[in-house]
């Protein structure tokens, strides 16, 4: 058995304005389904589905503690040109001693997005 991608399945009250957002990000609504309250948002080999939370659940905040990071091959910087007006800013482009630079921002909903794209480690 080998795993082969994850793809997070994101509660949100407003499926439709988050399909908005993420389209701002450069993602398309690969699927979109208004009676399950459900899509399915794509950019390269990145998908992310959102829905609304069961009936149970109240949606109050965002009920996922961590962040989604997206690696990238390159052009972090250039990316994070186009995107730094589309969203509420965590942190700008900063290169780590890990090896990493990366951006952060937060969706329409309050989760945390990060991006990176791997780089000589700094000493």
């Amino acid at each position: 058995m080998n795993m082969k991608a994850i793809r997070p399945m994101l509660w949100t009250g407003q499926v439709r304005e988050t399909i908005n957002f993420y389209e701002q990000l450069g993602f398309t609504c690969a699927a979109y389904s208004e009676s399950w309250h459900w899509a399915a948002l794509q950019r390269d080999e990145v998908e992310i589905m959102v829905c609304l939370p069961p009936d149970s659940e109240a949606m109050k905040q965002p009920a996922f503690t961590g962040s989604l990071y997206i690696l990238l091959d390159e052009g972090v910087d250039q990316l994070w040109e186009v995107l730094k007006t589309k969203a509420n800013i965590c942190y700008a482009p900063e290169t780590f001693a890990y090896g990493m630079r990366e951006f952060a921002l937060y969706d329409n909903n309050g989760y945390l997005l990060q991006f990176g794209q791997e780089v000589i480690a700094v000493d």
